[in-house]
């Protein structure tokens, strides 16, 4: 891990804008299980989960009523409360966030959105390196403040806090299957389980490549890679610094950890608080041997210039002030006392984020994921009257006639249609 400045931390940050994952490699074997599972159902799916996903030979693939309730009663106090705290704070968030429905008066008319939920949706919650209640947690309740009726889990070899966090959303449908398998039988169905609208949540890559397969046939969140940290500092305590990226290097060996700064000798602090802080940290120290950057930028422009360019999964910096330059980000920290960890878990807003770039065009899972805006128009004839002409003289430019008439008949065929006015008129503002 070199820290490096001028042409060498630009070829960086370009490498870091190209990065990209390893689907590729692996979208042949997905490919397969993804047909065996559409084709073979429940047969095939069993038999991936029993080969992968710690299935029982006669264990029942969905996870029962009873199982979840003793998991959540046999869950420590300090484990369950600590459940309830995130899950309100989560749930405050993603009622903060809803969108409302409205209508506004035009001339001669109203126009509006409606709002909706999903029927239907699948959360993904990981369970191999770590099991993942928060992640629970991040996707059924923005679903449930949304309103969507129906919210399956599945999940590899679901741990007791994971079914604990089930029982404690009243979550009924649970199934102990991951991987490829899982989602391909969320997207297509199996005689056990129903297919659902949309599939959220992050995966493995396995997991990752079949929901880009599936993604034509059944809505996905985003293309979740691995883990990423940017921290962008100038004034940072090298030990909180430290700590944070260390946090979020050690979910996986291809985590993406980087600090930025214009002082020279603050990277050089924070080199070494790496090397102590990750000292008994594996993956963390995997993670920082491959995928770790110390860039030292020549002013403050070029720092933020980076950040926006690598656009990354977590983003800490050092004030509010910098927060109008950050375009590009899935969720920003800002301060000394605002780590990263605060938002994987108890903050409110989501911690299933955009990774590998995908920040430039989209942020992190939310409320609005699972719902639909549906627009409302109303007019009555004075209100298509002033907006007659536009739809006519467009249609007949596009060379679709019959939209055009679809609007001169209502006023008794083309000869009564109104004439077009332009500069000015109120239609021009419709």
């Amino acid at each position: 891990m070199r820290i490096l400045a001028g042409k060498a931390a630009e070829k960086a940050v370009a490498a870091l804008e190209r990065r990209a994952s390893r689907l590729d490699e692996i979208e042949p074997r997905v490919r397969r299980i993804v047909g065996t599972v559409r084709r073979g159902g429940d047969k095939a799916l069993l038999r991936y989960a029993t080969l992968w996903d710690g299935l029982q030979k006669g264990q029942p693939m969905r996870v029962s009523d009873d199982e979840v309730a003793d998991a959540w009663r046999s869950t420590p106090r300090e484990t369950r409360d600590a459940l309830r705290r995130a899950a309100a704070n989560i749930r405050r968030f993603c009622r903060w966030q809803m969108p409302r429905e409205w209508r506004r008066k035009v001339p001669g008319g109203e126009l509006g959105q409606m709002v909706r939920p999903l029927e239907s949706v699948g959360c993904y919650v990981p369970g191999g390196r770590y099991p993942l209640p928060s992640t629970l947690l991040m996707t059924a309740i923005p679903a449930q403040v949304a309103g969507v009726p129906r919210i399956c889990v599945v999940s590899p070899r679901p741990q007791p806090a994971t079914m604990a966090a089930a029982a404690l959303l009243g979550i009924s449908e649970f199934y102990r299957c991951g991987g490829a398998q899982a989602v391909t039988a969320l997207a297509y169905g199996t005689e056990t389980i129903q297919r659902v609208e949309k599939i959220v949540g992050p995966g493995n890559v396995f997991v990752t490549a079949a929901k880009e397969l599936v993604s034509f046939d059944c809505a996905i969140d985003m293309l979740a890679g691995p883990t990423e940290a940017v921290v962008y500092s100038d004034t940072g305590k090298t030990a909180f610094v430290a700590s944070d990226l260390v946090a979020q290097a050690e979910h996986d060996p291809d985590a993406v950890v980087v600090f930025i700064t214009t002082r020279s000798e603050l990277a050089k602090e924070v080199k070494t608080a790496l090397d102590i802080a990750a000292r008994d940290n594996t993956v963390a120290r995997q993670a920082i041997r491959r995928n770790a950057a110390l860039l030292v930028a020549s002013s403050r422009e070029q720092a933020i210039e980076w950040v926006n360019r690598i656009a990354p999964e977590h983003l800490t910096i050092d004030d509010a002030g910098e927060l109008p330059q950050v375009c590009n980000a899935g969720s920003v920290f800002v301060g000394d006392y605002s780590p990263q960890s605060a938002g994987d878990y108890a903050a409110g807003p989501n911690h299933v984020l955009p990774t590998a770039g995908v920040a430039r065009f989209r942020g992190g899972l939310s409320v609005h994921d699972f719902l639909k805006i549906i627009t409302v128009q109303q007019f009555n004839v004075e209100g298509l009257h002033h907006i007659a002409p536009v739809i006519t003289t467009l249609a007949e430019i596009e060379g679709l006639r019959a939209h055009a008439e679809s609007v001169r008949v209502r006023f008794g065929g083309p000869r009564q249609a109104p004439p077009l006015r332009l500069a000015g008129s109120r239609c021009a503002h419709a």
